[in-house]
């Protein structure tokens, strides 16, 4: 299937069609410059359009039936595996991503498949008891109605599917505005899934667009009563501020700075592993990446070795080779970007234990050192394959440095004691944080997000159905209450 001949449109109640605005969003191979598509964007309009027919199929999907709902579910995520190969390569072509990294993102995407499928037959009732003699107390969760998803462009497949996948199960309608740079695999493709696997039109809309077009049309419409964004903690703060001026939901998941720790009695090579893949996993271009990998003088020396050694034997080249570890960023600019920073980094006084060139947007990995006390460097987020080696003397400095910054994602902490690696991990104020692994994860039973600014709200398991359904109070009294006058 030529999912960027076929799926370049808006999709509005069942319908594919051309926007009606006055330019194009080019959709670009940020490998090889190679045109994918070109897509008319949508105008308030047709934001508009999307919503009412989300609104309008929203009122009868809310009361069928559980059965049926899975059962839509379960023919989605049985096309995404007889589609398996066609959406890897959508995501090779569209997001630069390797091979590894694209089947990832449709690996775990066909398990939170596979968990809203029990979502939508999980109990949503509870009776509670009460200090009244006769009284019930019953708690009925609903389906909140619809809900507006922005993703992003790094794993736009799989963050779309984390939200409209438990959003339909609960009764829910959704309308996606994918990332310019993701149009198809974050939009159009998750559209066609479901469109083939028989959900009723209008319960899943694309409407691919800009703020230049649509202002904030998009989250202060009034039918959509949660907003679910992925992206950067600059457009967090606006979507936040806008949304809750309207009393709306929002959800949340932003930047990253993630720290990945290496204490004294660390399995260094192990530990050496999991911070190159922290670091490196799809160009650094995830908000859980480790930023900044924090070493133990004590080991600080061996791991330096090894791991500058590892990185600097990272391949990078064209993304559909499977021999490619590093494919390229995803535009000219964060290409740029990253070459600056790299340049502005070593002018200060850092030490670049490997530098990387840049190739149009193929930049290769670089390890910085020795960064001065002054740098703003360790405490922002770095969307690209460039990691900060940073020293430490014991679990105090360690802490004291792992939470000097203004994120809150995830982390990782290496040590051959469990219990002091959990202790550890307890004093880092972080929404997630593992012991003897990534800082890259991601569960459908766990509950998903940040502090500080990395976040509001959680996704996820339990997480997701109180973010998508709200609670009703309903109580029944057996008898007659005495009432005071």
């Amino acid at each position: 299937m030529s999912f960027f001949y076929e799926l370049a449109d808006q999709y509005i109640d069942g319908e594919w069609r051309t926007g009606s605005g006055s330019w194009d969003i080019i959709d670009f191979n940020p490998y090889n410059g190679e045109k994918l598509a070109a897509i008319t964007i949508a105008t308030v309009r047709e934001v508009d359009l999307a919503y009412r027919a989300a609104e309008r199929a929203q009122r009868s999907w809310a009361t069928t039936g559980p059965y049926e709902r899975r059962g839509v579910l379960e023919r989605a995520l049985r096309i995404v595996e007889e589609r398996h190969e066609a959406v890897v390569e959508a995501i090779i072509d569209e997001l630069g991503g390797t091979r590894a990294k694209a089947e990832y993102e449709v690996r775990v995407a066909k398990e939170f498949l596979r968990d809203a499928m029990h979502q939508a037959l999980r109990p949503r009732g509870r009776l509670l008891p009460s200090p009244v003699d006769g009284k019930e107390n019953r708690l009925h969760r609903s389906p909140v109605g619809v809900i507006g998803v922005i993703s992003p462009f790094n794993f736009p497949f799989l963050v779309a599917m984390k939200s409209v996948a438990p959003a339909l199960a609960l009764g829910n309608a959704v309308v996606i505005k994918p990332n310019q740079h993701a149009p198809v695999v974050g939009g159009g493709l998750v559209a066609k899934i479901f469109e083939d696997a028989g959900l009723p039109a209008g319960l899943l809309n694309v409407v691919i667009t800009d703020v230049a077009e649509i202002g904030n049309a998009f989250i202060e419409h009034p039918v959509p009563k949660v907003i679910s964004f992925a992206g950067t903690d600059r457009v967090g703060r606006h979507v936040a501020a806008t949304a809750a001026g309207l009393f709306k939901r929002t959800i949340l998941e932003l930047s990253g700075n993630s720290a990945l720790v290496v204490l004294d009695d660390a399995d260094v090579d192990y530990a050496v592993d999991a911070a190159v893949f922290s670091r490196f996993v799809y160009q650094g271009q995830v908000c859980m990446a480790a930023n900044r990998i924090l070493v133990d003088r004590r080991v600080e020396q061996e791991f330096t070795e090894k791991f500058t050694a590892r990185v600097a034997a990272l391949r990078t080249g064209d993304p559909r080779d499977p021999d490619t570890q590093i494919g390229p960023v995803i535009s000219a600019f964060q290409a740029d970007a990253l070459t600056a920073l790299v340049d502005r980094a070593v002018a200060e006084g850092a030490t670049a234990l490997v530098r990387g060139r840049t190739r149009g947007n193929l930049v290769e990995p670089t390890v910085l050192t020795g960064l001065p006390e002054d740098s703003s460097l360790p405490a922002q987020e770095i969307f690209g394959p460039v990691a900060l080696l940073m020293g430490f003397d014991g679990e105090e400095e360690a802490v004291r440095i792992a939470n000097d910054t203004p994120y809150g994602l995830s982390g990782a902490v290496h040590t051959r004691g469990i219990e002091r690696g959990v202790r550890f991990a307890r004093r880092v104020v972080s929404g997630m944080f593992h012991v003897n692994d990534s800082t890259v994860q991601d569960d459908p039973l766990v509950a998903f997000g940040g502090e500080k600014s990395s976040g509001l709200g959680r996704l996820n398991g339990e997480a997701t159905v109180d973010a998508f359904t709200t609670q009703t109070w309903m109580s029944v009294q057996h008898g007659r209450s005495v009432f005071p006058f």
